[in-house]
């Protein structure tokens, strides 16, 4: 076995089994075929998470999310001449991510589904099945490179060769357990590659077209779904920053942190959503630069590339995914959490989202933001 430090490539011996996370998209399937060309002892697997992905199910869903992403992985693993199975991670999905993206809601933060699924569910339920099921490494299709590095002494995750592809800022939530045991190839190459790698290989998904960001939620209406999930949403006030009543809004989890479209309110000038109060039922709103904040503090922190911090360290830090890193001061709190203060004041800072540090390429860990424009000395 061999790993370096600008991603893993792996020589296995006497054919070292993978059980391979496949969505019927193709990235999942180019991952599973450039397995297979290593010499890989491949198994394909798709997570049932919820019944739309039942056959008879159309209609109920779009197209990244139904019963036919089920058919397409099958296809594919037919194609490959690879064992495929689908295995039933309902009940874990639905305590650790619908039930979390609801409440995040209902308290008036903006969910992040994504690094919650990623933690508790393909990097989490998934590896265990795996190893349970007797193979020794779990692969998926994210755009990221992990290896194990000399310097720092710890499993590494870094980020992507292709830049517009990057998903490290969701897989902040690893554990060394967890990368040690995953193999994600796609980190090396671009979009492009892939597409031509799937279409040289005959795959038959080599054109199927990008998968929504929230799977579980139609035409990304996560409101509409909202209102069919919970029956506590009562309308309640805006408020302008002075604090007076300038109208009336449908429900806190109906709201985000930097929203300016869809408020139903006219004032004759551009207002943004800048603070939510669910216990007073209120939103306050503001002008665009009431939107900017020069820091926060973050809590359930999980770090990859150090085991603690003992002091301040200097990062990039990221609040949105498809945000850009910025550079920041990051320095540990009491009680396991932190403070992050920006060199420049960034825009929309909105808690219950997370924030992901960088140092170079190397994803150094991350974090929920619980609030924002926060100093604290």
């Amino acid at each position: 076995m061999k790993i370096i430090e600008t991603g893993r490539v792996r020589e296995p011996v006497a054919k070292t089994s993978v059980i391979v996370a496949m969505s019927g998209g193709v990235d999942s399937s180019v991952t599973a075929a450039l397995l297979l060309e290593q010499g890989y002892d491949v198994t394909a697997v798709t997570m049932r998470l919820w019944d739309a992905m039942l056959p008879g199910a159309e209609g109920k869903c779009d197209d990244c999310c139904e019963w036919m992403v089920v058919e397409d992985a099958r296809r594919v693993a037919g194609c490959l001449g690879i064992p495929y199975y689908v295995i039933d991670f309902r009940c874990v999905f639905e305590k650790k991510v619908i039930d979390y993206f609801i409440g995040e809601y209902l308290c008036g933060r903006t969910p992040n589904p994504c690094t919650v699924c990623n933690r508790y569910v393909k990097f989490g339920a998934l590896l265990d099945w795996a190893l349970a099921f007797g193979a020794e490494y779990i692969a998926t299709g994210h755009y990221a490179r992990l290896g194990f590095s000399g310097e720092y002494g710890r499993y590494t995750v870094r980020r992507a060769v292709d830049g517009r592809k990057d998903q490290t800022y969701a897989l902040y939530g690893l554990t060394q357990r967890q990368i040690a045991r995953t193999l994600m190839p796609l980190g090396e190459f671009t979009k492009e590659q892939v597409r031509s790698i799937a279409a040289d290989l005959d795959i038959p998904v080599a054109g199927k077209a990008e998968s929504q960001e929230i799977c579980f939620i139609q035409d990304d209406n996560y409101r509409e779904f909202l209102r069919e999930k919970t029956g506590d949403v009562r309308p309640g006030v805006f408020l302008n920053l002075e604090g007076n009543v300038i109208g009336e809004h449908r429900g806190i989890p109906f709201y985000t942190v930097g929203q300016r479209k869809g408020l139903g309110i006219a004032t004759g000038e551009r207002l943004y959503v800048i603070k939510i109060d669910p216990e007073r039922n209120a939103i306050t709103l503001g002008p665009e630069e009431a939107t900017l904040g020069s820091g926060l503090i973050a809590g359930d922190v999980n770090l990859i590339l150090y085991d603690r911090l003992d002091g301040p360290v200097e990062v990039e830090a990221q609040v949105r995914y498809k945000g850009r890193p910025a550079p920041a001061t990051l320095t540990p709190l009491t009680g396991g959490r932190l403070k992050v203060d920006f060199h420049m004041p960034q825009r929309s800072i909105t808690p219950g989202q997370a924030v992901a540090f960088y140092q170079g390429d190397y994803l150094v860990g991350g974090a929920t933001i619980e609030s924002a424009g926060i100093t604290m000395e």
